[in-house]
Parts: C-alpha cells; sequence; structure tokens
C-alpha cells in the first residue's frame, strides 16, 4: 500500500486528506473530517455527476415515450431500437453517461476504504506529505459511536439511505407482464430482475459492508448518499423542465 500506482495516485491523496481536516476540525473529531472529505470528493466529481445524473433524470422523464416506442415496434426489434435511440438523441440522453462516471469513482471508492479501515486505525507518518503534520491524538468519537468499531445504528443509516438513493436514481420496476401479453423477452425479464436486485439488494450489500468494515465506512456512505439524494431531487426538478420545454 505504501508504494504503486494506486497508492501514490489514490490512496496517499485521501490519506493526507483526511489527516489535514482533522488538524483543522475542532477537536480533531474523525467524523466531522469524514463528512468533510466526503463532500469534498463528491464536490470535485460534481461536474461529471451532473451530466450522468441530468441524463439519467431525463431519461426516467421519458420513459413514457420509449414504452409507447417500444410497444408500437415490439415485432421489429430493429426498428424499435433505431427509433429509441432517435428519441434518446432528440433530448439530448445518453444512456451511457453513468458508466464513465462509474469507471472514476471505483479506485475512489476502493482508496477510500482502505483509509477508512487500514489508515485510520493505524496511523503512518511515513506516508505524510511534507506539509502535513502528524496529528498528536485524534477523536474517533462521533454521535456517541467509536467510528473505529462495528455500529448498527450508522450501518442501518447507510443501508437506508442508499436504498432511497436508488429509488430517486432509477426508473420505476416494469411491472411483471400478465398472461395475456404472453412470455416476456429475456431482455425484458432481464431489466426487471436487474432494477430489484439493485432497489433492494444493494442496500442489504450496504449494510453488511458498513457494519463489518467500520462505523467511519458507514458515516462515509450515509453523508455521500444524502449528497446524492440531494443532488437527485435538484436535478429532477430541472430535468423536468427541460423536457417539457
Amino acid at each position: 500500500m505504501e508504494s504503486g500506482f494506486f497508492s501514490t495516485f489514490f490512496y496517499q491523496p485521501l490519506y493526507n486528506a483526511l489527516i489535514s481536516l482533522i488538524l483543522v476540525v475542532p477537536g480533531g473529531n474523525v467524523g466531522v473530517a469524514i463528512i468533510l472529505l466526503t463532500f469534498a470528493v463528491r464536490g470535485a466529481l460534481l461536474p461529471l455527476s451532473h451530466k450522468s445524473v441530468v441524463s439519467q433524470a431525463k431519461m426516467r422523464t421519458i420513459a413514457p415515450h420509449v414504452e409507447k416506442v417500444k410497444d408500437k415496434y415490439k415485432d421489429n426489434k430493429q426498428e424499435q431500437a433505431r427509433k429509441v435511440m432517435e428519441l434518446y438523441k432528440e433530448h439530448g440522453v445518453n444512456p451511457f453517461s453513468g458508466c464513465l462516471l462509474l469507471i472514476v469513482q471505483l479506485p475512489i471508492i476502493f482508496a477510500l476504504y482502505f483509509v477508512f479501515f487500514k489508515g485510520l486505525p493505524h496511523l503512518n507518518k511515513e506516508i505524510l506529505y511534507s506539509f502535513v503534520s502528524f496529528p498528536d491524538a485524534i477523536n474517533t468519537g462521533f454521535l456517541g459511536v467509536d467510528l473505529l468499531k462495528q455500529s448498527v445504528l450508522f450501518a442501518l443509516l447507510a443501508a437506508i439511505t442508499q436504498y432511497y438513493q436508488i429509488k430517486l436514481s432509477m426508473p420505476p420496476v416494469p411491472p411483471a407482464p400478465s398472461l395475456k401479453e404472453g412470455k416476456p423477452s429475456l431482455k425484458d425479464e432481464f431489466a426487471r430482475s436487474f432494477s430489484l436486485q439493485m432497489r433492494y439488494m444493494l442496500p442489504f450489500i450496504v449494510f453488511g459492508a458498513s457494519y463489518y468494515i467500520s462505523a467511519a465506512v458507514a458515516l462515509y456512505w450515509t453523508t455521500s448518499n444524502l449528497f446524492s439524494i440531494g443532488h437527485e431531487l435538484f436535478v429532477k426538478r430541472k430535468a423536468e423542465k427541460i423536457i417539457t420545454t
């Protein structure tokens, strides 16, 4: 972890940023530092994430029109795909906009987990930058919880906020087809199954990871989700205005 591309460009900068925040927040409180670091990271990614969230919000807004196109051309899949892409282009929607954001976020998320899981319990002055002082002591207590230990409450907060973030960001789960409508296509079944799993399984995964790693990870996840929820609500109104004009 002390050397290598991942450590140099992701782990060490985030580790130094967290230590720097601990040094300036009142009482060296780790919880406050984690919240500030989370907002700083999400703020840095905002230009990229904003484009993705706007695109996703537009997709949800035009979803009824997409369904009409799919129903109209249900017997011609090639024409259906072409018409759907034309609809996306007409409204300035990029269905693949979330991929780049995910690729950029993954190493940052992994680096933050290492910072909270390994860096906090075992402070290492050897990887601090020359302008970052080594803290004499840190306060890992936050709202009555030791952030280096496990917390069911914080893990629940992470899972609940994750559920609402997904609920806001993903389109409604398509209803199961009736017997009269016939057997659904493999693609439709996969889309419905994926939507259900993301909506209900991911919060459970977040709960498990947040609980078994540490309350610090749970606090980061909760803060990040709250940031996303606020962003989604803001963009949702803006996207609806854009579509209706």
